[in-house]
């Protein structure tokens, strides 16, 4: 029996998904309540869209983007600036031999939907889209 020499990319395991859920429900409620005390953050509404761990869980980073649109590199900057207090807040709350390093970068997830929906409604795209009976109704 032959085996495969190229073995299909796997995504992220139950463990990891569990963790990161937990570490982003966690990360948004500190964020919401302040306790990070900085004005800076504090001014900012954070929405904590996602968090994906590295395989063996000791690298996590939080996809994060201010709410309503806004200063997303100054939110950034003041995330890093606070990343121990922030790593301290969720292992606190996690019940977790070692708590992953925190990283941030900006969520451009509702950016790339913006994008497609834009797309979407171009009217060659809407043309290619259209099904032959579509195009049967539009000529009668």
């Amino acid at each position: 029996m032959a085996q495969n020499r190229y073995p299909q990319a796997k995504g992220p395991s139950q463990r990891q998904l569990r963790v990161g859920e937990l570490m982003r429900r966690t990360l948004s409620d500190v964020l919401m309540r302040g306790e990070v005390h900085d004005p800076d953050l504090n001014r900012i509404s954070i929405t904590v869209g996602e968090i994906r761990l590295s395989n063996d869980l000791k690298v996590a980073t939080a996809f994060v983007s201010p709410l309503g649109g806004g200063p997303g590199e100054e939110m950034l900057k003041a995330l890093r600036r606070h990343t121990g207090e922030l790593r301290h807040h969720v292992a606190k709350a996690l019940t977790l031999k070692f708590t992953p390093e925190l990283r941030f970068q900006l969520d451009e997830t509702f950016d790339r939907m913006d994008e497609t929906r834009r797309l979407f409604a171009d009217e060659r795209v809407q043309r290619d889209l259209a099904t032959p009976d579509d195009a049967d109704e539009a000529e009668d």
